[in-house]
C-alpha cells in the first residue's frame, strides 16, 4: 500500500483517484511515498527519504524548493489550468468592477442607512458612479495559456474585440482560441489598440515587474489593467504613479499589498482566482492522477522540475533513474546495467533544465546489486524498480 502525506486540508474527492484499498491517505502518514501540498512551506521542511513525488494542487509551486527536492530525486508536480475557469470568470468580474464604480456604488448605498427617502438619494446620487460597457471595447490579453486562453475567448463572446499576444504559444493553447482572437504583432501594438489588459505569464526574472513604467506608458490612455497572474509582476510604484496622472483608470488585481491598499484607482481583491469549490477539487484530482501514475508505472505529467514522460502500464522490468543532466550520465547508467549482461529492450530519455530522466526497459530482471550500483554513479539521484 502506498502512503500520501496531505499538509493541508484536502477535498475528500482524492479518494475517486486514490482508493482506499491502495492508497494510505493522511496528516500523520510515516515514511510516506508521496506529498499532497496546497499551501504549506516546504522550504524548512525535513522530507523523509521515502519521498518519491510532490504534487500541489495548484499552479503556484513558490511554497516548494524544486532544485532542492530534485536533487534527492523527488519529482514536483502541480496542476496547471485546473483551476483556470475560476479565474477567468474572476477577471471578467474584475473587468465589470472597474468599468463602472461598482464597488464605490455598493460601499455609498450601505452608507444611506437611516437616511430618510433613500430611494430619491439614490437616483440623485447614482450619476457618480456611471461607466462605460464592456461591449465593442478591445481586450488586450498577454500570454494565452489556459487561462489566457480561456479569457480572450470569453471577451470575445462578451461583445468585446480580443487581441491576444503570446510569442512562446503552444499548439495546444493555440487551438484553443476562437478564430475571432486577432493576433497583435507586439506587446507594444497590444497595448496601444486595448481598453482592457490583462497579464498571464508566469513570474520569473524576466517578467518580474513587467507592468513598469515603460509599460505603462504604452497602454491606450483611460485603459484598464488587470493582474491575475502574480502580484510581484507589478511595479507598485509605476501603477500608483500611473493612476494618479489619469492614464490609467484602474488597476484590478488579486493580490493585494500595503503599497495598493487605500489607493484610488485600485480595485483589490483577496486573492480569490482559484478560490470555488469546483476549482479546488480539480487541482486535487489532477494531482492525485499525477501522483498515481508516477507511484505506479513512473510516468510524469505535469511536473515543474523534471521532464514530462508518458509511459504506459510496465511490460517487465523497469527501471526509472533521476539524475544530473550532464554528459555521459546515459553512458554511465546503461553501462551499470549491461555489466550484468542484461539487455536493454528499451530506453526513454529526456531532460528538464539540470534534470533528466532515464527510463530503462528490461528483458531480464536486474539483481538489487546492480540497482545498488547504478545508485551509487555521481550524479543520479534516486533509482526507482517498477
Amino acid at each position: 500500500m502506498y502512503k500520501i502525506l496531505t499538509m493541508n486540508t484536502i477535498s475528500p474527492i482524492y479518494r475517486e483517484i486514490l482508493p482506499a484499498e491502495e492508497y494510505e491517505v493522511s496528516p500523520t502518514a510515516e515514511n510516506p511515498d508521496a506529498i499532497l501540498v496546497r499551501s504549506a512551506d516546504l522550504h524548512e521542511f525535513a522530507l523523509p527519504k521515502s519521498v518519491k513525488c510532490v504534487a500541489r494542487a495548484g499552479a503556484g509551486v513558490n511554497n516548494i524548493p524544486l532544485d532542492a527536492f530534485g536533487e534527492k530525486g523527488v519529482v514536483v508536480f502541480n496542476t496547471p489550468g485546473a483551476n483556470a475557469n475560476a479565474v477567468k470568470e474572476l477577471v471578467l468580474a474584475g473587468m465589470l468592477l472597474a468599468s463602472r464604480d461598482i464597488v464605490g456604488g455598493i460601499a455609498w448605498c450601505q452608507s444611506l442607512k437611516g437616511e430618510e427617502g433613500v430611494a430619491k438619494l439614490v437616483e440623485k446620487g447614482k450619476n457618480k458612479f456611471v461607466g462605460p460597457e464592456i461591449m465593442g471595447k478591445t481586450l488586450g490579453v498577454i500570454g494565452l495559456g489556459e487561462i489566457g486562453a480561456l479569457v480572450a475567448n470569453a471577451g470575445n463572446s462578451l461583445g468585446m474585440k480580443a487581441l491576444g499576444f503570446d510569442p512562446y504559444i503552444s499548439v495546444a493553447h493555440a487551438w484553443m482560441l476562437s478564430r475571432s482572437i486577432g493576433r497583435a504583432k507586439s506587446q507594444d501594438d497590444l497595448l496601444a489598440a486595448s481598453d482592457y489588459v490583462t497579464v498571464h505569464v508566469p513570474l520569473m526574472d524576466a517578467t518580474r515587474g513587467m507592468m513598469n513604467e515603460e509599460f505603462l506608458a504604452q497602454m491606450k490612455p483611460g485603459a484598464v489593467l488587470l493582474n491575475f497572474a502574480r502580484g510581484e509582476l507589478a511595479d507598485n510604484d509605476a501603477v500608483k504613479a500611473a493612476l494618479r496622472s489619469g492614464h490609467l483608470r484602474a488597476y484590478v488585481t488579486d493580490f493585494p499589498n500595503e503599497a495598493l491598499l487605500g489607493v484610488k484607482g485600485v480595485i483589490a481583491i483577496p486573492h480569490l482566482g482559484a478560490s470555488t469549490p469546483e476549482s479546488e477539487d480539480n487541482c486535487v484530482v489532477m494531482a492525485c492522477r499525477q501522483i498515481d501514475m508516477y507511484l505506479k508505472n513512473g510516468a510524469i505529467r505535469n511536473s515543474v522540475n523534471y521532464p514530462a514522460c508518458d509511459l504506459g502500464a510496465a511490460d517487465g522490468q523497469r527501471v526509472a533513474v533521476l539524475h544530473a543532466n550532464v554528459p555521459n550520465m546515459v553512458g554511465q547508467i546503461t553501462s551499470a546495467i549491461a555489466h550484468d549482461n542484461i539487455n536493454i529492450d528499451n530506453m526513454t530519455n529526456s531532460s528538464k533544465g539540470k534534470f533528466a530522466y532515464t527510463v530503462l526497459h528490461l528483458d531480464d530482471v536486474a539483481p538489487e546489486d546492480v540497482i545498488q550500483s547504478l545508485s551509487k554513479v555521481q550524479g543520479v539521484y534516486g533509482v526507482r524498480v517498477l
